[in-house]
């Protein structure tokens, strides 16, 4: 089970990484250069405003359907052309829910004709992810993997044609990259729906009233759940425009959205982790398997993973976004500097809160991310006209720390996991050792691409002398496959 973990796990963060990094890096960045910071702040102020309630569209649904669909593989087909039907009035409910909300807080008629898109948007992303737990559920995750960078594949090359191949003489607008996201998660959406329908013996779809009064019944903790999450981690950007004066406030969540984007970038090898552990989680649950192996394993990966990125973000700040951005970059990079810190707490929370949802710790979940969401409205009321988007990094490295150290010592009590004092002396060990590395790297008289690079390889090496990964292991997983 292990080895099926960590190849599955090679495979589809070696497509992400494939993909993922040229949207961000090539297109997303360049589109954030091309059109200012106000513009391209209230498209992202916009963005995240749909996520606040996006659990309209879902009620829970996909995390309760991903976890029944990997204990009972008949769930699928017994359910799906209902689900289906459920979906789509869930869709015309929080389209009317968004609109009315955008309008009572204020927005203008620019901001509502660009929101509608971006609510669409919403909808069909939300329903390719229900459509790749079913995909996930059954444990096709190698169908999964390819499913989860087709849309970004379309978006690369219409965004490539028209940001690089002089077929335009307008300047790019943020219009059309959201009219490029409608396009190509519309075309994702009909391959997995594809896919889905021959797995399922799918019949026509229709209302049962019965079955939504269950189904949602069922899925309102994780919906409780994900609706707490969203707001949590999406609230920022959208207190910033609007505690602020107008141009202040555009600007400054553009700035912060300039930081956001490389947390964002840098979170995605975690859920991707999150999207094979969960129903791995729960299929071994339910067979009453012991869980420990593939919960450290993954611990070790996030752990190494998360604490490079967070040392690495803060030591090389200024260079990593003089790099990838032409405006406010003073600015952002003081605001990257702390806001990535808080990705080594985020990304250890995909693994422990995906293990607590599939072992269904809802209750608990709920709580936390409750209270998550009170810290950080707490923090960035009280901060932002005094800080601007700075309040807002500090509320994100409270709140998530807050977050996964509860989670932790809710795991260990429920599921008894036994900690060695040898284990947190190499988590110790390599945590000062990638400090260490990073300043003194950072001190070398090079340029700081090279220092960067040799700090990377000194972090590697310091993984295997830690004996965090055992090479021997590595490479026998290797030839096992």
């Amino acid at each position: 089970m292990q080895r099926k973990f960590i190849v599955n796990i090679i495979i589809l963060i070696g497509l992400n990484l494939l993909i993922k990094p040229f949207w961000i890096f090539g297109i997303d960045r360049t589109v954030q250069n091309l059109v200012d910071a106000e513009t391209y702040g209230m498209y992202f102020a916009l963005f995240n405003f749909t996520f606040l309630f996006n659990i309209a569209l879902d009620m829970g649904i996909t995390n309760f359907n991903n976890r029944s669909v990997a204990r009972c593989n008949d769930f699928l087909k017994e359910s799906f052309a209902r689900i289906f039907s459920l979906k789509l009035l869930l869709f015309v409910f929080y389209f009317m829910l968004m609109l009315i909300t955008g309008i009572v807080i204020g927005y203008n008629s620019l901001q509502i004709k660009m929101l509608i898109p971006l609510l669409i948007n919403q909808f069909l992303a939300g329903f390719i992810l229900y459509l790749r737990s079913n995909i996930s559920g059954l444990l096709l995750f190698k169908t999964d993997s390819l499913l989860s960078v087709i849309d970004r594949v379309i978006m690369i090359v219409f965004c490539g044609i028209l940001l690089w191949g002089n077929v335009t003489t307008q300047p790019f607008q943020i219009t059309w990259f959201i009219y490029i996201q409608t396009f190509a998660y519309a075309f994702t959406c009909l391959l997995a729906l594809a896919i889905v329908i021959h797995k399922s013996s799918f019949h026509t779809p229709f209302i049962d009233l019965r079955f939504f009064k269950t189904i949602l019944r069922q899925s309102i903790p994780f919906a409780i759940l994900h609706l707490f999450t969203s707001i949590h981690n999406r609230v920022d950007t959208v207190l910033i425009e609007r505690l602020l004066p107008l141009e202040t406030g555009a600007a400054q969540a553009g700035i912060y959205a300039s930081a956001y984007r490389l947390l964002d970038a840098g979170i995605i090898v975690a859920y991707l982790m999150s999207v094979i552990c969960m129903p791995l989680f729960s299929n071994m649950i339910a067979q009453k398997k012991k869980v420990n192996d593939i919960v450290k394993t993954s611990f070790i990966l996030l752990y190494i993973y998360g604490l490079i990125i967070a040392c690495a973000s803060f030591v090389y700040n200024h260079e990593l976004m003089d790099l990838l951005y032409v405006k406010h970059v003073t600015e952002s990079a003081a605001v990257f500097r702390v806001l990535m810190l808080s990705i080594f707490p985020i990304v250890l929370t995909y693994i422990f809160g995906s293990l607590l949802t599939a072992n269904g710790n809802l209750k608990q979940l709920n709580i936390i991310a409750l209270s998550g969401v009170g810290i950080n409205i707490l923090i960035n009321a009280l901060f932002i006209t005094r800080w601007g988007a700075m309040a807002s990094a500090v509320a994100a490295i409270v709140t998530h720390s807050y977050i996964v150290m509860v989670e932790i010592a809710i795991a260990m009590k429920k599921f008894q996991f036994q900690i060695s004092r040898t284990f947190i002396l190499r988590l110790s060990i390599f945590a000062f050792g990638v400090m260490a590395i990073n300043l003194i790297s950072y001190r070398l008289p090079f340029h700081w691409g090279i220092d960067f690079i040799i700090m990377l390889i000194a972090t590697l090496v310091l993984v295997f002398v830690s004996r965090l990964i055992n090479i021997k292991q590595v490479l026998s997983l290797f030839k096992a496959s």
